[in-house]
């Protein structure tokens, strides 16, 4: 059994294959109400036809003002809830675990979507005042407003709060954004923390916010229920967020309750070169997986069934995410087992589509 399809167990989650889908923003809460909908169904539930074994949702906002743009989804009231229940159950019916991940945008929040805009949305036209670490703005985006200490624990809270929402919508695990210069993103990296109080300076400080969200969202959930935390592992900017602190924090944060690092890279500032290229993401992945005892995710242009078999099988990486070879075909963990010799269910009413056994 190639280890793609070999099974995964994560507290009391059991995971039928280690091909999993990417969050992948959708910007379609056309409502902008941060409600999932329709489009939400119909893309995760068809990724869920697919094969894949589980599915992070989108990133969603556990406040308004955490949302990316105003057409982002959000888990921060029990509407968004109800909603993201009936997607869940879509896609359970269908074979597949879902994750909720749960995100805060900070600087780089209240921006248009590439259909709508560019920049900054004017709060009169429906944006907001963002917030961050810092004062200092994100590129040419509107400046941000630095987070009082009190606004902070509010914010730790709001995870925390829509944690527990993510658990009643039925959720199998929860994520929390880390990641892609969004804002525990920001609290972390020297290049977007200017702080001088206790959530600034040292790394221990910087990593405050995170480990305190780590805490309340562990807190928040059932002991056996999963969760994941996605990091980016280097600003590709000197002075920077890098690899030796992603693998500090990892640590910390497995030790306080995280069951696997979700490894992805950049996103704080602009105008770096990232070196881009089929699997440019695994190294860091890898790098990580060698200095913690937690499950370690890869993702970044990973598009070929035995290029993902040939990660796994280096023994460090435990999950492949698969994100943009998603989008372009759905049934990617399906071509993907037909490619791989491995005899999987199909739905039936596809059955005679299965391609020929190779």
């Amino acid at each position: 059994m190639p280890k793609l399809f070999e099974p995964i167990t994560l507290r009391g989650l059991e995971v039928k294959n280690r091909i999993w889908i990417s969050p992948m923003c959708m910007y379609s809460a056309e409502n902008k109400d941060g409600m999932p909908g329709t489009w939400q169904e119909i893309h995760l539930g068809s990724r869920a036809v697919g094969g894949a074994g589980l599915i992070i949702v989108e990133a969603s906002g556990v406040s308004p003002e955490g949302r990316i743009t105003p057409w982002c989804t959000g888990i921060w009231n029990d509407e968004q809830a109800t909603a993201w229940k009936k997607i869940v159950g879509v896609c359970h019916d269908y074979g597949s675990k879902v994750a909720m991940q749960l995100a805060h945008a900070g600087r780089k929040a209240s921006v248009h979507r590439e259909s709508s805009g560019v920049g900054s949305v004017a709060i009169s036209e429906g944006g907001w005042q963002s917030v961050s670490s810092t004062s200092v703005a994100f590129g040419d985006y509107a400046a941000p407003r630095a987070l009082s200490v009190e606004e902070i624990s509010q914010l730790v809270q709001s995870f925390a709060d829509a944690a527990k929402r993510s658990v009643a919508a039925g959720f199998d695990a929860v994520e929390i954004h880390g990641a892609h210069g969004y804002l525990i993103h920001q609290f972390l990296s020297p290049l977007s923390n200017d702080r001088t109080d206790q959530y600034g300076g040292s790394l221990e400080n910087r990593a405050r916010v995170l480990m305190e969200t780590i805490r309340a969202v562990r807190d928040a959930i059932p002991e056996s229920m999963p969760l994941f935390l996605r990091l980016s592992a280097t600003d590709y900017a000197e002075g920077g967020w890098d690899q030796d602190q992603t693998a500090e924090v990892s640590k910390w944060a497995t030790e306080a309750g995280v069951d696997l690092i979700d490894v992805s890279s950049g996103g704080l500032i602009t105008g770096v070169k990232i070196p881009t290229g089929p699997g440019y993401q695994v190294p860091l992945a890898e790098y990580v997986a060698e200095r913690i005892k937690q499950p370690v995710s890869a993702v970044g242009q990973i598009t070929d069934p035995n290029q993902a078999e040939q990660i796994l099988q280096s023994g460090q990486v435990d999950v492949i995410l698969i994100g943009r070879a998603s989008l372009r075909d759905p049934y990617w963990p399906l071509r993907a087992a037909n490619e791989l010799g491995v005899e999987v269910a199909w739905p039936e009413q596809y059955e005679r589509g299965k391609w020929p056994k190779r």
